[in-house]
């Protein structure tokens, strides 16, 4: 199905399923009917089921927004407790529209809870308390974090009775556009198909003698936060001269802050260096990069902010960006203010959901989840781009 079809169906009223491969656009999608609702003052939440993917939109997790937290169940009395609180009953009352993204990480308990809290809030029994539900993600990626021993019928969201109550129409969107018809694209689905060819895997056994642009340092992804933080802190020391250092500013609600502060890629104490590698994470509304442009620090603005090189040859001067949650009516609850910047010698696959790289080393030696070998060869346009560790 292609993005155009999609968003007709969603503009329809209808619930849906809206999924397909990595780099489809399904965010895309979502940006696109936000701003279709929004014009004509329609109340939609925005969520996702991590804060990283929040971010992406400006929304909030389901978590926080429902009000569920970490809960596992729901009493008349947490409910009832729960409406006592204005800012939960104003926003929960008056919502038309509910989106959540990277459903697929969302546990079945979690969306019970959330059909549960909105058929209470609503005074409707039926699906969600009768609102439109946008629910979208690729369950070929990152799965939900389950209990030990759950098995897959007992954790993911397709499981539940929300979802088969909810009559949600599938879109599948199949046009590539971060991969085009090349071997990556054949071997990424394979991966989804649960089968890899012969040629498929000689062919990412090679990748591990790919001459990646030696001029380029290519970003390294690793599944643990450990290795990140040791790389980049090991490149960033080599370097000389003092790192300039930048603190994030916040503003609003705490719990919506620290919310921020652990969904948000520009960490809340940056430190740079002439010729530090480094990649943006956000896109930047006049389109000079989008999240996940790699570059390496040139120097420092008249107003002391990182000029970056771009691996396009382009210069840009950073600015203080704005992460905010906001409500539905438009109303900034909180918001976090930093360089739109993170050292980009290495990453972890979780936190590069949703990014395009020109260039990866893969180590997949600590892999302690399904999908996170898909995660990170589909953030690659070319196979040629791929080196393994």
């Amino acid at each position: 199905m292609l993005q155009e079809k999609a968003l007709a169906i969603l503009k329809s009223g209808r619930n849906v399923f809206l999924t397909g491969s990595a780099g489809t656009g399904k965010t895309y999608v979502l940006n696109e009917y936000i701003t279709y609702l929004k014009a004509r003052k329609v109340p939609v939440a925005i969520t996702a089921s991590t804060g990283i993917a929040a971010t992406h939109m400006n929304g909030m997790t389901i978590h926080s927004w429902a009000g569920i937290g970490v809960k596992d169940h729901l009493t008349k009395g947490n409910l009832a407790s729960m409406k006592a609180k204005k800012y939960l009953k104003t926003h929960l009352e008056r919502v038309k529209v509910l989106i959540i993204d990277e459903v697929s990480m969302l546990h079945k308990n979690q969306i019970n809870l959330v059909d549960i809290v909105l058929q209470y809030f609503k005074g409707n029994n039926d699906a969600f308390g009768g609102i439109q539900v946008v629910l979208s993600g690729d369950f070929f990626q990152l799965p939900p974090i389950g209990k030990p021993g759950e098995t897959s019928k007992e954790k993911f969201s397709f499981m539940s009775e929300a979802w088969l109550r909810s009559s949600l129409s599938v879109c599948y969107l199949t046009e590539q556009y971060r991969q085009s018809d090349n071997d990556l694209n054949l071997i990424l689905n394979e991966i989804r198909q649960g089968g890899i060819s012969d040629k498929s895997y000689t062919q990412l056994k090679k990748a591990s003698k790919n001459k990646l642009n030696e001029q380029k340092e290519a970003t390294k992804l690793f599944t643990h936060n450990s290795d990140v933080d040791r790389i980049n802190s090991e490149h960033l020391a080599t370097l000389p001269g003092k790192p300039k250092t930048y603190s994030a500013t916040t503003k609003g609600n705490k719990k919506l802050i620290e919310t921020l502060k652990n969904s948000v890629l520009a960490g809340e104490n940056l430190a740079f260096k002439i010729g530090a590698k480094v990649m943006f994470v956000k896109n930047d509304t006049e389109k000079r990069y989008v999240n996940g442009s790699m570059g390496t620090v040139l120097g420092f603005t008249d107003k002391g902010f990182p000029s970056v090189k771009l691996l396009n040859g382009k210069t840009v001067a950073t600015e203080i960006e704005n992460w905010s949650i906001i409500d539905d009516n438009g109303k900034t609850l909180a918001s976090y203010n930093q360089i739109p910047l993170r050292l980009a010698w290495a990453i972890t696959i979780h936190k590069c959901q949703g990014m395009t790289l020109d260039e990866a080393e893969i180590d997949l030696s600590k892999t302690f989840e399904k999908g996170q070998g898909y995660v990170a060869l589909s953030r690659l346009k070319k196979l040629e781009n791929l080196q393994e560790v």
